[in-house]
């Protein structure tokens, strides 16, 4: 379910930040305890990074799923969530946090008004850009022939594809796009990579085979008309420029991470993310949660995983704010016929 800009405020239990796989699965433990959720994303999809950066990307680290893309993740997320019919408000930034009352006021850069008891920020690093290869005119190229990420494989099939860069990203991509191009040229400043070491050895057997080339230099400049590449230049240590031909460009340079309005909500901040405490993951804030990768503890780890479990306690917390007058009370979605019927699933023999 989705919604128009809305200026007339919306009451809802919790409020959520990001719709990426943290936010999504907050949503499964919230309703789990009776807690109904509102989630506000800047993207125009659900998914977050997964979906914006890593789309057909494999996932392996996800708990008794060997692999998955980020899609897919998104995808059974959602179903998974389907039962506690979420709205969702895409497209929009949550611009400001005020109080009305007892509740919390989210105001987004759409004029969508949310009043909530909690605000869950599952917002990753933040408003996040690419960083853009300082090459002159390549805005001009942008979207047309030079692309920052892969939305789908099929794009680049049959093409001669530039991957510029030398960390995962640009391993994996130039791993995974190497059978469907009809030629996968690797450029990177120097023979040395940030990426897994695995991902470094299979790209140069691909090259040693002759199935993928490596160039080593800087990308200095795009040839090209009317938004189209025709060649990049490469300058090598020799100072040697050379035009290497191709019709497509893919630059992983990193990303530029904002935490963008989130900084002015009044939460204590520490380089950029906010600290939390380990028992529920609630920030300096009373009522105001923060998961996934925008929080910080000792011992944080940066995995989809520890996401999901940061969601977990920190619903457990959000159960004596919503049901004061309730008992919590663990269940386990096996055993419990409360949870199944919430769930709609049949119940267990």
């Amino acid at each position: 379910m989705s919604d128009t800009e809305n200026q007339t405020p919306i009451v809802t239990d919790a409020v959520i930040i990001g719709a990426g796989p943290c936010g999504l699965f907050a949503v499964f433990e919230l309703g789990l305890n009776d807690i109904k959720c509102h989630l506000i994303d800047i993207l125009d999809k659900p998914g977050g990074q997964c979906a914006e950066l890593y789309p057909e990307k494999p996932i392996y680290d996800i708990p008794a799923v060997p692999m998955c893309t980020g899609t897919e993740l998104t995808e059974k997320l959602l179903e998974q969530i389907k039962p506690f019919a979420p709205t969702f408000h895409f497209g929009q930034m949550a611009e400001s946090l005020t109080k009305n009352g007892d509740l919390w006021r989210v105001t987004t850069d759409r004029g969508t008004v949310i009043d909530a008891k909690l605000v869950i920020i599952a917002a990753g690093g933040g408003s996040f850009m690419p960083k853009r290869p300082p090459i002159k005119g390549i805005e001009e190229y942008e979207g047309h022939s030079v692309f920052y990420s892969v939305r789908k494989m099929d794009q680049f099939r049959g093409k001669n594809l530039i991957i510029a860069g030398g960390g995962d990203s640009a391993l994996d991509w130039a791993l995974n796009l190497q059978p469907i191009a009809k030629k996968v040229t690797l450029v990177h400043r120097r023979d040395e990579f940030r990426a897994a070491p695995d991902s470094v050895l299979k790209m140069r057997a691909l090259v040693a085979e002759g199935h993928m080339d490596l160039k080593i230099g800087n990308f200095t400049a795009l040839n090209g008309e009317g938004g189209m590449v025709s060649s990049i230049t490469l300058v090598d240590d020799a100072k040697h420029s050379h035009d290497i031909a191709c019709d497509s460009v893919l630059a992983f340079y990193g990303l530029t991470m904002k935490l963008g309005p989130v900084a002015n909500f009044g939460l204590n901040l520490h380089e950029n993310l906010i600290p939390v405490n380990t028992a529920d993951f609630e920030t300096s804030q009373p009522t105001i949660f923060a998961i996934g990768d925008i929080n910080s503890y000792p011992g944080k780890m940066k995995l989809i995983l520890s996401g999901f479990h940061e969601a977990a306690l920190m619903a457990k917390k959000a159960f004596t704010y919503i049901h004061p007058d309730r008992r919590y009370r663990f269940q386990y979605t096996t055993s419990s016929s409360d949870l199944q019927g919430k769930l709609g699933v049949e119940k267990a023999a």
